[in-house]
C-alpha cells in the first residue's frame, strides 16, 4: 500500500521540491502551504508521516504540533527548522515531534530521515526491518550501496565515504549511465538554497573517484565537459570495457 505523506510548508519552491522527490520515491504526497489548512488536513485524514515547517502563516508549526498531539493524533512528525535554531529543535522534540531536519538540506538526507522515522514508528519486527533494508540495497555490478546504513562496498570491500560523498554516489547510482548536471547534484545533495558554488560538487566527485579506484574496471565516474557527471558500471568485468 502506498504510504501517504503530508507536507506543510509555505515556501513554494521548497514544497514543490519536497513533493517531487518524495513522489519519485513512491509516496503519495499532499501539500498544504497554510498552517490552518495543514492542521485541518492532518486532523481529518490519515497520514503515515507529516513534514511540518515551523514558520507558517495562520498557525505556526508548534501550534499545529501541540493541537495534534493534544487530540491524541500520533502520526509521526518531522519538523523543518532554520539553521542554528537549536531552541526550535528542543521545543519541537519536547512537544512530541519524532525528528527534525535543518534547512538547507539535501534530498538524500531528507529521505534517510523519513525512512528512519517511519521504521521506528511502524511497529515492524526486527526481521521485517532487516528485510526492508535489504530490499533497499542498490547493487550495480561489484558496487553495493546500503542507503539505510550509509555504507558502500566495492568488490566486497567496504569503502569509507563522508556523508556528502555517499549522497553524491547514491544519486548517481540511482541513474547509472545518465548524465546528471552539477545543478542536479547540488540541489539534491546540498539543497536548493545552498549558497556554495558548483566547485563543491567537483571537489566531492574528485574525492569520490579516488576512493572508487579500488576497482576502476567495475565502476567509475565520467566527466561530461560543461555538463556534469555520470556513473559508468561494468556489470561484466570479464568483458573488455572501453570508453
Amino acid at each position: 500500500m502506498t504510504q501517504r505523506l503530508l507536507v506543510i510548508e509555505d515556501e513554494p519552491t521548497l514544497s514543490r521540491l519536497l513533493s517531487y522527490n518524495l513522489t519519485q520515491e513512491g509516496f503519495d504526497v499532499t501539500v498544504e502551504e497554510h498552517g490552518t489548512a495543514g492542521y485541518e488536513r492532518a486532523s481529518q485524514e490519515e497520514f503515515d508521516l507529516i513534514l511540518l515547517d515551523v514558520m507558517l502563516p495562520g498557525m505556526n508549526g508548534f501550534q499545529i504540533l501541540e493541537k495534534l498531539r493534544g487530540k491524541g493524533i500520533k502520526t509521526p512528525i518531522i519538523i523543518l527548522t532554520a539553521k542554528n535554531a537549536e531552541e526550535e529543535v528542543v521545543q519541537g522534540l519536547k512537544m512530541g515531534a519524532d525528528d527534525y531536519i535543518t534547512k538547507p538540506f539535501g534530498v538524500s538526507e531528507l529521505l534517510a530521515r523519513v525512512s528512519a522515522v517511519m521504521r521506528r514508528t511502524s511497529g515492524q519486527s526486527e526481521e521485517a526491518k532487516v528485510s526492508e533494508q535489504q530490499a533497499n540495497v542498490i547493487s550495480l555490478g561489484q558496487l553495493e550501496i546500503f542507503p539505510e546504513k550509509y555504507e558502500v562496498r566495492l568488490g566486497g570491500q567496504s569503502i569509507n565515504l563522508r556523508p556528502k560523498e555517499f549522497e553524491v554516489l547514491l544519486y548517481l547510482a540511482k541513474k547509472p549511465g545518465v548524465v546528471l548536471t552539477r545543478d542536479d547534484l547540488m540541489n539534491v545533495v546540498w539543497g536548493f538554497d545552498y549558497i556554495g558554488g558548483q566547485r563543491t560538487v567537483d571537489v566531492h566527485v574528485s574525492s569520490l573517484r579516488k576512493k572508487l579506484e579500488l576497482d576502476p574496471e567495475s565502476v567509475h565516474i565520467d566527466s561530461i565537459r560543461g555538463v556534469g557527471y555520470k556513473l559508468v558500471v561494468n556489470t561484466n568485468k570479464a568483458s573488455h570495457h572501453s570508453l
